[in-house]
């Protein structure tokens, strides 16, 4: 192969990229990381609006990079409870049934950006350039010529776009994206309860749509509560005492009053999905690839997911004196995650349908299935096994 100035270059330094950037470092490639924006940094107050339910296959790729430890704040979830507000039917999975001390952890986005981002500084044969972005690909047999928004060229065997839902990688190589759009938005925002959380993840299908209550590590909550864009620009217009008063009743008061809210934020809700994840020399991972909606929280896991089955298709490909660029490699990472995403896109669309729906037959039916799920063993650890992550992969 003809000279290169990197071997990998990830175009998004979010956590989905800055993992894979840690994962390849770690066996020696060169990685240039870009983004057009700098890193947000983390502090301890005030809480950050946006959370993530990190699941143990995601736990175990942090801790195999050796920053898991260096988390600061992170709250276990032993449990999830969830239940159906107009069908009355409820279901709790409990990470005991599985033999685990606890089915995930709630983590701020920007700590995990943050501690990956320390990891990746001081790893060797990392260079980041930020900002800068890709503007323009220009791939051969050998390589891709990358040139930058300062003006700069690159030469580097593979290109990643980790770049987001606004993907700029995914323009440039000119892949469509099937888009469904929800005219839903997600109310986010750190609140305190009367009642501790007792580190159980809660959910409610309220009429207008899912409500979460996620346990902190200081023992207030995180929400994530999606409406419709009216009723979201509705209730982030509310006051404190009205907002509290309407989080109580959508909890039907499970934890007690809410005593205080955060500063509230709102983004959109839509599902998107990539024609394809790669062309020549080039590939997709995280929400360039596809977005779902967050009624599960697997979005970052699933973008993790993407990264540790690359990482592990150019490691191998590298090891084997193959072309880490190659289509070789790169379909062997679509083919393996491209039908398990589809699978969990069409299984939140799935649950969106389900639970939005007030027809009184539908309420029954599902309320019904909620409860003989809950009755079945089997059934309550296969969905747990799915969520944690059981079968993912891992680096090596």
């Amino acid at each position: 192969m003809s000279r290169t100035d990197a071997d990998v270059a990830i175009q998004g330094a979010g956590m989905v990229g800055l993992l894979l950037a840690a994962a390849l470092a770690r066996h020696g490639l060169r990685v240039m990381l870009l983004d057009n924006a700098g890193l947000p940094q983390w502090q301890t107050q005030p809480y950050s609006q946006r959370v993530c339910a990190i699941n143990l296959a995601s736990e175990r790729l942090l801790r195999v990079l050796g920053v898991w430890d260096a988390l600061q704040r992170v709250s276990p979830f032993r449990a999830i409870r969830v239940w159906d507000a107009l069908g009355g039917g409820q279901i709790v999975f409990d990470a005991a049934d599985l033999g685990e001390p606890h089915l995930g952890h709630i983590i701020e986005n920007d700590l995990i950006r943050s501690v990956l981002h320390q990891s990746v500084r001081a790893a060797t044969g990392v260079q980041i350039r930020i900002p800068a972005c890709v503007q323009r690909l220009e791939p051969d047999d050998e390589a891709v010529t990358l040139r930058l928004s300062d003006g700069t060229r690159l030469r580097v065997a593979l290109v990643v776009g980790a770049d987001g839902a606004r993907s700029a990688i995914r323009e440039l190589l000119g892949i469509p994206v099937r888009l469904g759009r929800y005219a839903q938005k997600a109310i986010v925002a750190p609140i305190r309860t009367e009642i501790a959380h007792g580190e159980i993840a809660r959910q409610w299908f309220l009429p207008g749509g899912p409500l979460a209550f996620l346990p902190l590590a200081d023992g207030r909550c995180s929400i994530v509560w999606s409406l419709s864009s009216a009723e979201a620009e509705a209730r982030l217009a509310f006051d404190e005492t009205a907002f509290c008063e309407a989080l109580v009743h959508g909890s039907a008061g499970r934890l007690g009053n809410v005593l205080e809210v955060g500063e509230r934020g709102a983004f959109p809700l839509y599902r998107l999905h990539a024609a394809r994840y790669c062309t020549e020399r080039a590939v997709l991972v995280g929400d360039a690839a596809h977005v779902i909606h967050p009624l599960a929280g697997q979005g970052v896991n699933q973008g993790f997911q993407d990264a540790a089955v690359l990482a592990n298709a150019v490691i191998d490909a590298q090891r084997r004196g193959r072309d880490i660029g190659g289509r070789l490699a790169l379909r062997r990472y679509e083919r393996a995650r491209r039908g398990d995403n589809l699978l969990m896109e069409w299984s939140m669309e799935g649950f969106h349908q389900l639970f939005t729906r007030r027809r009184l037959p539908l309420v029954r039916l599902r309320s019904l299935g909620l409860g003989m799920t809950h009755r079945s063993a089997s059934a309550k650890r296969f969905f747990m096994r799915r969520a944690i992550g059981a079968d993912a992969s891992i680096l090596p």
